[in-house]
Parts: C-alpha cells; sequence; structure tokens
C-alpha cells in the first residue's frame, strides 16, 4: 500500500474563491488580504493582521523593522527549522542557539533566562509540531532578566502551531508579534504563504512596510480614487506581500480550521495508543495545551533513524524529517563556537526524529499500514545489537 505524506483537503469553496479573483483585474494585494487580515485580527483577538507570501519572508520584515545592528543577538532553539536563524543572519543580527526541554521539544522560560545579555534584541520561541511554548512565562522570564526595563521584542514562531492554544489561550496572546505558515503542508495552506499578527502597533506599521520594499503605499493604494498617487520609501524592506490570488484560499479554511482539529487529534492519539510502551521515543503533551498536531514525530534510537526511513519507503510509506539540529548544519558549523555538548537534546533529536504521515482524510487503512510497518520494520532496527 502506498500512503502519502501529505494530502491537501482544500474544496470546491477554496476553488470558487480563486475564480472570484480571477475575475476582476487584480490579482496582487488588495481587498481580498484585507478582508482576511480583519479575519485573522478576530480570530486571535489582536489589533493587527499582515499577510505575508511566506513565513521567512515574514520574519525577515518583522526583523528588519526592527533595524538590527550587527552584534544584536536573536534567541532561537537549536530544535527548528533553518528559517528560524537564516532570518536573523539576513536582516543583519546574530542567532544565538539555546536547547529544548528532552520531553516537549520546546523552549522554556529557564533556557531564554540564561540565554539573554545585553546584546539580546529579540527571542523567538517555536511551537514546534503544534505545541505552544510558555508564553506567558518567557514573557516573565524576560522581566526577570531585564527587570528595568526595555525587554527583547517577543517573536512567535507559529509556523506548526495555528489553532492550537496553552493555558486557554491563543497565539499572539502574550508576544509583541506572532508569525504563521500557509505553506502547502500546513494546517491552513495557500500554497505559499503567511501571516504576521501584532500586539505592537509601532512593530506594525514599520513591518507595514518593510514587508514591500519599504514603501510607504501598496499597489491598491498607489492607484485609488482612480488616479495615481505618489509613494515614498521610508526604509529598507522586502518582497513579503501575499497576492489576493492566494489569499482567496484561506477565508474558508481558517472559519473551519477548528473544526478540522479533532480529526487531527484522533488520528495522532491513534499514533500514541499504538507505539505506547515501545522502543520509539514520543514528544510528550502538555497538559494544559491543546496541540495543532501538525506534524506527528517519532524517536528512532541506536543509530538506525535512516535504515528506518529506508524500510518505511520500502512499504510503500512517505516520510520525512522534522528536523536535524540547526548547528548541526554545515554553515553553522562554521561559524559557531559550540559543539553537540552544546545542545545535547536537540542534537540527539536531530539524528533520531522522523515525521510519519499525519492529515484529516488519513484512511484507518493507510494509518493501520504505517503502524504496522513500523511495528514490524523499524522496531527490530531499534532492539538490534549494533555489534
Amino acid at each position: 500500500m502506498k500512503v502519502d505524506f501529505y494530502r491537501h483537503a482544500l474544496s470546491e469553496a477554496d476553488a470558487s474563491a480563486v475564480a472570484a479573483v480571477l475575475a476582476t483585474p487584480f490579482l496582487t494585494t488588495g481587498k481580498v488580504c484585507s478582508s482576511v487580515e480583519r479575519q485573522l485580527e478576530s480570530y486571535f483577538t489582536v489589533p493587527h493582521a499582515l499577510l505575508v507570501n511566506s513565513w521567512t519572508n515574514g520574519a525577515l520584515a518583522v526583523l528588519l523593522a526592527m533595524d538590527l545592528q550587527p552584534g544584536d543577538e536573536v534567541i532561537v532553539p537549536a530544535m527548528t527549522f533553518i528559517a528560524s536563524a537564516n532570518v536573523v543572519h539576513l536582516a543583519g543580527g546574530t542567532p544565538v542557539f539555546v536547547d529544548v526541554d528532552p520531553r516537549t521539544l520546546l523552549m522554556t522560560p529557564e533556557h531564554v533566562e540564561k540565554a539573554v545579555t545585553p546584546r539580546t534584541r529579540a527571542v523567538m520561541p517555536v511551537h514546534i509540531y503544534g505545541q505552544m511554548c510558555d508564553m506567558k512565562g518567557i514573557r516573565a522570564a524576560l522581566r526577570r532578566a531585564r527587570p528595568a526595563g526595555g525587554e527583547p521584542v517577543l517573536i512567535e514562531d507559529c509556523a506548526h502551531c495555528f489553532e492550537g492554544t496553552r493555558d486557554g489561550y491563543r497565539p499572539g496572546r502574550h508576544s509583541d508579534v506572532a508569525i504563521f505558515s500557509f505553506y502547502a503542508t500546513k494546517n491552513v495552506t495557500c500554497g505559499e504563504g503567511g501571516a504576521a499578527i501584532f500586539n505592537s502597533e509601532d512593530l506594525y506599521r514599520k513591518t507595514l512596510e518593510t514587508r514591500l520594499h519599504g514603501m510607504s503605499a501598496i499597489a491598491v493604494d498607489r492607484f485609488s480614487g482612480g488616479r495615481y498617487n505618489h509613494w515614498d520609501m521610508n526604509r529598507l524592506g522586502t518582497k513579503a506581500n501575499l497576492p489576493d490570488l492566494l489569499a482567496a484560499l484561506l477565508p474558508h479554511q481558517i472559519s473551519t480550521i477548528d473544526e478540522r482539529l479533532p480529526e487531527r487529534k484522533r488520528l495522532a492519539d491513534r499514533y500514541r495508543a499504538a507505539f505506547a510502551g515501545g522502543p520509539l521515543r514520543l514528544v510528550e503533551q502538555v497538559d494544559t495545551a491543546v496541540s495543532a498536531e501538525h506534524l506527528f514525530v517519532i524517536g528512532v534510537g541506536n543509530g538506525a533513524r535512516d535504515a528506518a526511513i529506508a524500510r518505511l519507503n520500502e512499504a510503500g510509506v512517505s516520510v520525512t524529517v522534522n528536523y536535524r539540529s540547526v548547528p548541526e548544519m554545515s554553515f553553522y558549523k562554521t561559524r559557531l563556537a559550540g559543539s553537540a555538548e552544546s545542545w545535547p537534546v536537540s542534537w540527539q533529536w536531530g539524528e533520531e526524529t522522523l515525521t510519519l504521515p499525519l492529515f484529516p482524510g488519513l484512511s484507518e487503512a493507510e494509518q493501520d499500514h504505517v503502524i504496522s510497518t513500523v511495528r514490524n520494520h523499524v522496531y527490530p532496527l531499534i532492539a538490534a545489537d549494533k555489534a
């Protein structure tokens, strides 16, 4: 049996929304984007939202708005996708890696408090795999680290967590800005895209410009009122705006995202029950959190991860790796003074982790095939005597 890693569930309603944009003369950032931004502000109860063309460019626009200087530091977890660190480099800052909790793989308030220095400009917790970090605790840690004020900007990496909650709050409640991904495999998708939501008025106003080359007006405003309107460039920016053509895929998904979460949770719970007590390492679930269940990851020990990938692929099961640790990447190895011992949890998890198929529409027969393949072909690899 062949089991895809992911299949989207875009509907006829989504296709019709795109067709409606195609029927107009305006395809780029305009009224549809503005409408979706208002929808996001309502869903997350925040004052401002901006659509962007990727998490990466959205984060870059935010960091450019902060005007990072050489030597300015941004704290990021060592276990995340490379983009979390790359955007710091691209914006002129220095990523400072911290390790993660061995049970949840999340950045903790303790990690943050120890890493803050006078050069820290921002902290970027990552809600990896769908579980939220303790944002309230991290905010408190920043206040303890900077009791005289001047707290670093708190940037939530919500690429994996749109609909999740922790202690009853959603992303964006305790941060200055939270950034989402609408990449092809995400719980909300438009193929390529993302969004940033803001509690900081100043950061929002600046990012509104850095999102589009630093220009003071987007296309729909430059041609409003039936005439051309001059614009200015106030700061250096990037090209991060999302077109209406892609934004049209989002409203229906956002309005139904909470209805789809129980199906993701049911599938994830089936995996957890099937593998309970076995030799795999599973990510611990936070009692006070509701995960977005974006990815289901397992840890395969005994140096058997790559062999496990091969066995699963041979059985028709598509899998991937999320992620090898960022400091393990060649680019960062040549630029860091640390080694595996500096981030032991992230490093080990990066050597063991692989991701199984998880998406609404995954059939029981498909999931049973994944489970039986793991039990019959991966378990023995972990138990094998390497000698």
